[in-house]
């Protein structure tokens, strides 16, 4: 028997996971160590094997085989655009793609004006003022503190991820336009899913049985 392997974004979201995962009875004990430096974890027992990556790198591993389960955001995944199959929301790490700025920019947005745009996401970005805004607009690349560019006049809005809102409040800048709810979600390699079809299944189902009684739990 082959080993299935699970790529996990770096970070709480791992931790989450490993927790759900726990529950369906799969277990990897050399990951609790704090002190490890290994970068594979095996449980051998179950046959299956774990790594960490930044989350944008997973869905590479996944559409690659490198990994045949990955778990991450939906931002990652749309931004990435990797030919692999997305089989669960896990409903954790909820937040939201917005298109935010001052309340002034607002106007901007359907008055048909080629406009800047600084963001993390590009493709995300393009994809919605291109495709389904019709608008035309200049995307701005940047790796951090996406609220600052409307601030020092770089860009007249951003699309970025906001979870309360609060950081766009403090910077006198509010959510304009609701692009696409994100959560964290499990995606399968293609041929994985044809060649080991029966124990990735087991596990997806599994997960949404475990899910469902989340769920029902937190409604009661």
């Amino acid at each position: 028997m082959r080993y299935i392997t699970f790529a996990l974004a770096k970070g709480r979201l791992a931790k989450k996971t490993l927790g759900i995962l726990e529950k369906i009875g799969i277990t990897c004990e050399e990951m609790k160590d704090p002190d490890t430096r290994k970068l594979i974890f095996v449980n051998e027992d179950l046959k299956l094997k774990f790594f960490l990556a930044k989350a944008s790198d997973v869905p590479t591993y996944v559409e690659y085989g490198a990994a045949d389960f990955g778990v991450v955001g939906k931002d990652t995944i749309l931004e990435e655009g990797r030919k692999m199959y997305e089989v669960l929301d896990l409903g954790m790490a909820k937040c939201r793609m917005c298109v935010a700025g001052p309340a002034k920019a607002k106007a901007l947005l359907n008055s048909g004006e080629v406009i800047r745009v600084a963001t993390k996401y590009p493709n995300i970005a393009k994809d919605y003022f291109y495709n389904k805004k019709h608008q035309t607009v200049e995307i701005v690349k940047l790796n951090g503190s996406i609220e600052l560019a409307p601030i020092v006049g770089l860009s007249e809005v951003i699309v970025d991820i906001v979870e309360t809102g609060s950081t766009l409040r403090e910077n006198g800048l509010e959510v304009l336009e609701e692009i696409c709810p994100l959560s964290a979600r499990m995606v399968v390699n293609e041929v994985s899913m044809k060649m080991e079809q029966e124990r990735i299944m087991k596990i997806i189902n599994d997960l949404k049985i475990e899910l469902d009684k989340m769920d029902d739990a937190e409604k009661n």
